[in-house]
């Protein structure tokens, strides 16, 4: 019975406790001029990730979306969404732990937020905004080999 708690006690655990929209902003400043004039849409993107623990084992995680698209050097309009999840992980290492609140979690969180992000443009007028899939799992890694090349250059 021991063995069957010490098991219990080191399986790593993960469950999804709640997603939710903590933020959402959307701006269309130059309606309804943006309407009638000829549409040619560039978009810039940004994402960014944070993570906090809420409790010992649950962990917030916010999936920051902003959207801006401009059409004949006009902002058409500028979306942000912080899409986030509670998250309970439980008995995983610490680098494991970090990948999961980096890349794991905001790969859950994507599909969320771009529902949100393409439900708020349509809704604004505009034609739909589809993002495409994003590899959290790159720029995790990506992110991860930045931090190791900042802490080599201030050793030397």
């Amino acid at each position: 019975m021991t063995e069957a708690k010490t098991n219990q006690t080191t399986t790593p655990q993960f469950e999804i406790q709640r997603i939710y929209v903590k933020d959402i902003s959307f701006e269309a400043p130059n309606t309804p001029h943006t309407f009638v004039e000829e549409w040619k849409p560039e978009v810039s993107l940004n994402l960014e990730t944070k993570s906090n623990r809420v409790q010992d084992n649950l962990h917030e995680v916010v999936l920051s979306i902003t959207a801006t698209v401009s059409s004949s050097k006009k902002n058409a309009f500028l979306i942000e969404v912080h899409q986030a999840g509670v998250f309970m992980i439980n008995g995983f290492p610490s680098e494991q732990l970090h990948q999961m609140l980096g890349s794991f979690c905001p790969n859950i969180l994507f599909p969320y937020a771009r529902e949100v992000v393409s439900d708020m443009v349509v809704r604004g007028g505009f034609p739909q905004l589809i993002l495409a899939p994003v590899n959290f799992d790159a720029l995790y890694a990506q992110h991860v080999g930045g931090e190791q090349g900042k802490e080599g250059t201030k050793a030397n």
